[in-house]
């Protein structure tokens, strides 16, 4: 098998985005046997939208058996999200009524679909210094290898071209492996919003002049 190559997203890509968006959708891990009854549930939030308002800023890692990874972003946090609650969020409300019942007897796609009906916007400050954010998912085959931070640093290259100053992405307190892989990419602990074990950790990183 040849080595992933990282390459632009490009139209037909979504599908495959959306799956690792499940593989990797339980904290890191996969998450296929927790989304049985709605397999697109997490990538109609974390990758969609993102595809659909800024596919420049969309990157694929792609081996042999096909993709493998992604790395997407947005330059403009409070735009785009301005974007997703005016453009993309009234279709999934419309099509994914908001759960009912007692939400510890929802299953995770529910759970999944309440978030379409209560958006998080968070943003951490200061705003101007990290406006651009950024999600990052790689399958198990791709792990370990280097490609993750060859795909940060693509992407951070790529925001910096725009006109970025900086950057943000949370961290789920559940997801152990990935705060010390961003501190090595040089990223710092911004603010821990919510209590463990339901925690994010926002983290960023400021590009120099």
């Amino acid at each position: 098998m040849t080595a992933p190559i990282i390459r632009p997203y490009r139209t037909g890509d979504g599908p495959a985005m959306y799956q690792v968006c499940l593989k990797t959708g339980d904290f890191g891990r996969d998450g296929e046997p927790f989304y049985p009854d709605d397999p697109d549930a997490l990538g109609r939030i974390f990758v969609g939208p993102y595809l659909e308002f800024e596919p420049d800023l969309a990157l694929a890692l792609e081996d042999d058996a096909g993709v493998c990874g992604y790395a997407l972003g947005s330059i403009d946090s409070r735009r785009f999200y301005s974007r997703y609650e005016a453009e993309w969020r009234p279709g999934l409300c419309a099509r994914f009524p908001m759960p009912t019942g007692d939400p510890a007897h929802w299953s995770r796609s529910q759970m999944v679909h309440s978030w379409y009906h209560q958006p998080d916007y968070y943003c951490p400050e200061p705003y101007a210094d990290y406006p651009a954010h950024v999600h990052i998912d790689l399958l198990p085959r791709a792990q370990g290898r280097g490609f993750g931070r060859k795909m940060m640093e693509r992407l951070m290259d790529l925001l910096k071209a725009r006109g970025a100053p900086g950057f943000h992405l949370g961290v789920s307190y559940l997801n152990t492996a990935a705060r010390p892989f961003y501190l090595r990419l040089g990223l710092v602990d911004l603010i821990q919003v919510g209590t463990p074990p339901d925690a994010c950790i926002y983290m960023g990183k400021r590009f120099l002049p």
